[in-house]
């Protein structure tokens, strides 16, 4: 048995995947997608908007500079109590949402209700300034992804999943003319249409757009209810899920997008393409790998941007998963095989193309070593370009 993974066949075979117009085929962008747009900021070169830890750090600095320093203080202090020192801004909400909903009117934990309250709705309203963002060109890999999307009629409607509250992807494909549909309908009044989410008799030529983290233009209506687009009541914006703090109606929309990913791997050869997305979400590894064992048949491709050390969860997901291919930069998991892209090769024979680049070999620099770089996004947008070429 082979020693190396070659990274061409596994170009070539995602390209195949991609290719297939029979095939439901559907993209995860997690948080480290918007890394890959670069804009200049004060002279400094910047990611359009930064990725959990980036987010985390800009959040956090806000809450400590502000009123309600002592209220941060203290519930960050929870963490290192609790064993946990490093929370990300997703854990600190749903901390403080927990014990909000424990203190009612009265204190929890040296925190009133309303000095938790005011603490998610300056978190939220932090995260909401950060994320808002437009993209800058119109040549980014949110534009190349959805110019695929629209490109090729299909069988089944591809349907794209994201953890991230921005409108990137909205915009992107608004701007190449792609119809989709995000689980809402209505203009003044939008409203969540399960039926339609759960039938699928939309044409297929509409993509499916899944919030699982909910979006910037969520908010509630003057009924309490979920809607898309509505003016807000003063309440901080519908973004990240709390199965804890929301009610009914307000759960609703995540347990929807969940269910949505769910159903995704109950189509016959699915092929779900993960990027940014680092599964350092437990409950989302949960449904991915339920649905990869219910159905033997679909497959996941997790493009990795840094090197397969660098995951080790994600390699004891895969171990017993062989439909799960953990593609990283410098090593690859498939059929629960671990092993490194191609190396020593002749650095005359070598070529760099939008999957893969080359690097010399350390031990002798007339060799290079294979990196797979389809894990950064800029890469992936390139790679599926391609399949359309320049005029779609």
């Amino acid at each position: 048995m082979s020693s190396e993974h070659d990274p061409f066949l596994q170009a070539n075979y995602l390209k195949q995947c991609l290719a297939h117009d029979k095939r439901p085929i559907g993209f995860f962008l997690g948080a480290g997608c918007p890394m890959s747009v670069r804009v200049t900021r004060g002279g400094r070169d910047e990611p359009l908007i930064p990725d959990i830890a980036g987010l985390t750090s800009k959040v956090f600095a806000k809450l400590s500079g502000s009123g309600l320093k002592a209220a941060f203080e203290m519930a960050f202090s929870h963490f290192a109590t609790d064993g946990a020192p490093n929370p990300n801004i997703e854990e600190f909400l749903s901390h403080i949402r927990s014990l909000e909903k424990v203190a009612g009117k009265e204190s929890v934990r040296g925190l009133t209700g309303k000095q938790l309250h005011d603490l998610d709705k300056a978190a939220c309203e932090e995260l909401a300034r950060i994320t808002e963002e437009a993209l800058p060109r119109l040549d980014t890999p949110y534009h190349q992804i959805s110019a695929w999307v629209g490109a090729v009629e299909r069988a089944a409607p591809v349907e794209i999943f994201t953890t991230n509250y921005d409108l990137l992807l909205e915009e992107a494909l608004e701007a190449n003319r792609v119809p989709y549909f995000d689980g809402f309908v209505g203009s003044k009044s939008t409203f969540l249409d399960l039926q339609s989410m759960e039938d699928g008799k939309l044409p297929a030529r509409w993509s499916r757009l899944w919030k699982i983290h909910g979006s910037l233009n969520w908010s509630l209506n003057e009924s309490g209810a979920v809607c898309r687009g509505c003016k807000p009541l003063g309440e901080r914006r519908v973004i990240y899920p709390s199965h804890l703090k929301y009610d009914e109606s307000r759960r609703m929309p995540y347990l929807c997008m969940i269910d949505r990913l769910r159903f995704f791997f109950k189509n016959p050869a699915a092929v779900l393409v993960t990027c940014g997305f680092s599964f350092g979400d437990q409950h989302l590894n949960e449904v991915l790998l339920q649905g990869l064992q219910g159905n033997p048949t679909s497959a996941v491709f997790a493009l990795l941007y840094g090197n397969i050390g660098s995951y080790p969860h994600l390699a004891r997901l895969a171990a017993n998963r062989i439909n799960l291919n953990v593609l990283a930069k410098d090593a690859a998991m498939i059929g629960s095989r671990t092993a490194p892209w191609t190396k020593g090769r002749d650095a005359v024979s070598c070529s760099d193309s939008t999957a893969i680049k080359w690097e010399v070999d350390p031990a002798n620099a007339a060799l290079k070593d294979a990196r797979f770089v389809l894990g950064d996004f800029a890469s992936l947008g390139s790679f599926v370009k391609e399949l359309i070429g320049d005029n779609p």
